[in-house]
């Protein structure tokens, strides 16, 4: 990591361990759960982690498999996850409720409370490394 970089450092996961650490609420935990199951989707996939900037020291989580799979985004009332190809993707137990209009890209947006069907994310998250894959 380039020492111009703001805010702590390490390997892209210690950045992502930190920034679920700070969110000392729901966000937090929902984070590492979706992490949790992108791992159980990929077990290959990379952690990076990119847009650190002085407002976001801690950047953005990425997970990519031949390229990026998705981010995981926190906001006040949610967190996020954007897949970089969702437009391409297949999503047929209708976990997309978020950038339903863009040509590319789609995102989750899960709110406190909210339920995730973990194998259908499982499955969201694989057919967007396979994707990626045949891509090349």
């Amino acid at each position: 990591m380039a020492d111009s970089q703001p805010g702590p450092t390490g390997s892209p996961t210690k950045l992502i361990d930190a920034q679920i650490e700070q969110l000392d609420d729901w966000r937090g935990e929902m984070l590492a759960r979706l992490r949790s199951l992108i791992r159980q989707a990929v077990p290959d996939v990379v952690e990076e982690v990119k847009w650190r900037k002085p407002s976001n020291p801690l950047g953005v989580p990425v997970w990519e498999f031949n390229g990026i799979i998705c981010t995981g985004e926190t906001y006040k009332d949610k967190v996020k996850l954007t897949f970089a190809r969702g437009a391409a993707l297949a999503d047929p137990t209708g976990l997309f409720n978020s950038s339903l209009e863009g040509k590319v890209r789609r995102a989750i947006d899960v709110r406190e409370g909210d339920h995730i069907d973990e194998g259908a994310l499982r499955d969201l998250v694989r057919a967007a490394a396979d994707l990626n894959e045949a891509s090349g």
